[in-house]
């Protein structure tokens, strides 16, 4: 069997991300055809179609979808292999990056990230995915390049890194009674409360203090995120909490204001996770180094 040598595995993984011939040329910078071409050398080479016709569209056969993979690893190891560990020039980097966020640190991470990026990076591209994404498996598997957030999983082969810690406050509109008057445990808990929560639970950490005081709160809702908790507390009697450095740039558009949680709650701590073959790419540890440096300025903005 004829060997793939570099060339067609870097052809080979463009194929396989895409799904398209025209898509993986205009990455490769070369032409529809010669793509096709290289396309046909594949399925010669490993004796499998690859990518067959389904209506106007490619889609991977089984064969594709198990080198798919491992092909993307080998590339990107060959890549880092052949990559100077220097510093990077970022004005000539050219990569998509994958950054799944949590919802309660993109609205303070996404203006300023996407200003520097364009800024010393104009070739950089960057997708903001939801934190929907399993993130262990997504890591591992390359559909995630970093991941932002409250990391709350454990996985050996994840490298996480902590950002900053921050505090749970309370929000409300600005002439709510909690916001106007002083904040007692009684009232606080005899507040109309929203919960935050992707699963749907009304019960947490705030939860579990109020026992304590012999106390309990009506939860009247939850969502699945800060940004729609806000705009419900919007105009409303309703009141939700949030982390105070990063939801901070959003309550003064919003016409909300913070109160402080007569409670002791535990910290919220953001954090960084990405797959260890990363560690060592150049692009990427400018990407990380730049999020963790707005994120500290955010928190040193206090």
């Amino acid at each position: 069997m004829e060997a793939l040598d570099m060339n067609l595995l870097v052809a080979l993984d463009a194929l396989l991300e895409t799904n398209s011939v025209t898509r993986a040329a205009e990455r490769l910078h070369t032409s529809a055809p010669a793509m096709s071409r290289t396309l046909a050398k594949l399925r010669r080479v490993l004796d499998d179609p690859l990518l067959v016709r389904a209506g106007r569209h490619l889609v991977p056969t089984p064969r594709a979808l198990e080198l798919r993979y491992e092909v993307g690893t080998l590339v990107e190891q060959g890549r880092a292999l052949l990559m100077p560990q220097g510093a990077i020039d970022p004005g000539v980097l050219k990569r998509n990056f994958a950054v799944q966020v949590g919802d309660m640190v993109l609205t303070e991470l996404a203006a300023p990230l996407l200003a520097a990026v364009r800024a010393q990076a104009p070739g950089v591209t960057l997708r903001f995915l939801p934190d929907a994404l399993e993130g262990t498996a997504a890591l591992r598997d390359g559909r995630v390049d970093i991941e932002v957030g409250v990391i709350d999983h454990a996985d050996p082969e994840t490298i996480v890194r902590r950002v900053l810690g921050d505090r749970m406050i309370g929000i409300a509109a600005a002439d709510h009674p909690l916001v106007t008057e002083r904040v007692t445990v009684a009232r606080f808990a005899a507040a109309a409360h929203l919960s935050i929560s992707r699963n749907g639970h009304a019960r947490g950490p705030i939860d579990d203090r109020l026992a304590l005081h012999g106390r309990t709160r009506r939860v009247v809702a939850t969502v699945a995120n800060l940004t729609s908790a806000l705009f419900a507390v919007h105009g409303s009697d309703l009141i939700c909490h949030g982390p105070a450095l990063l939801s901070r740039s959003a309550l003064p558009a919003l016409g909300l204001c913070a109160f402080e949680i007569p409670l002791p709650l535990p910290e919220v701590a953001i954090g960084m996770a990405w797959h260890p073959r990363n560690t060592a790419d150049s692009g990427h540890r400018w990407l990380r180094e730049l999020i963790e440096t707005i994120l500290a300025r955010s928190a040193e903005a206090t």
